[in-house]
């Protein structure tokens, strides 16, 4: 069995339209803050002094959103209604958990064009690998745009889907749409230029609010999906349980069985 790991990190030193903060106590000031804190919350005294090189642990504090780095957004990610259930969308923390850990198909984009490619690209690709998604099997996009992460450019071009290209996977049972790309979507920039010539609302992050109607998930940020066969492997995506979020960060690793290749 190889494991691949289809992550991008979170680091706080590429570039985002968010900045990321990532602030580290040493393990020498992890000493002195935790006998501050066993001073003032439990009136222990503790010498710091006394630990080898008068070291204890290291703490990191981060600031960023829960769409940093390769994350799953949730059903209440993409508005606060859901026509498809009585209540509201689910969190990130309510989700099932056999929708994050199943088998994957690839589907290769990556001579598309920024924008957004259509169901008859996703038809075609399904068509070429041969393998038709089971109900709950996971669809990943390789796009390539993992190249430009850390970059202005990872944000601003990517290949995304349309509506319809989102309907045709969701009607096979699918789940979870995951993408190397920073958006399931076209880029911003693509969908308002579109929408100016137009005045098609339809054209207006539909992979995003076809959530509305549809209950699914997408994983967004993947890396290295260049590095998966086509079909035949599992992917572990579960994500983080933070109670009440649209979004929530996961290790995604494919696990692929070497009779597979």
């Amino acid at each position: 069995m190889r494991l691949v790991d289809l992550s991008s990190p979170v680091d706080a030193r590429g570039w985002e339209p968010e900045p990321v903060t990532h602030e580290v106590i040493t393990p020498a000031e992890g000493a002195r803050h935790m006998a501050d804190e066993m001073r003032e919350h439990f009136g222990i005294d503790f010498d710091p002094s006394v630990l080898d090189d008068g070291e204890l642990l290291s703490i990191d504090t981060l600031r960023l959103t829960s769409h940093t780095g390769t994350h799953i957004d949730a059903p209440a990610h993409y508005g606060t209604r859901a026509s498809y259930r009585e209540g509201p969308p689910r969190t990130v923390d309510e989700l099932p958990l056999d929708w994050f850990h199943r088998p994957a198909v690839v589907l290769d984009l990556t001579d598309a064009e920024p924008g957004a490619v259509g169901a008859d690209r996703i038809r075609a690709e399904l068509d070429r690998t041969g393998v038709e998604p089971a109900p709950l099997d996971i669809v990943l996009l390789h796009t390539g745009a993992d190249r430009w992460a850390g970059t202005e450019k990872y944000f601003t071009h990517f290949t995304g889907l349309d509506g319809p290209a989102v309907h045709l996977l969701l009607d096979l049972g699918v789940k979870v749409i995951g993408t190397d790309a920073f958006s399931l979507d076209a880029p911003f920039g693509d969908i308002l230029r579109r929408y100016r010539q137009t005045g098609d609302r339809s054209v207006l992050w539909p992979a995003h609010f076809t959530g509305r109607d549809r209950e699914f998930c997408q994983i967004e940020r993947l890396a290295n999906l260049d590095r998966l066969p086509p079909h035949g492997f599992t992917l572990s995506c579960f994500p983080v349980k933070i109670a009440g979020a649209g979004a929530g960060w996961t290790r995604a690793v494919a696990f692929i069985d070497d009779d597979e290749g």
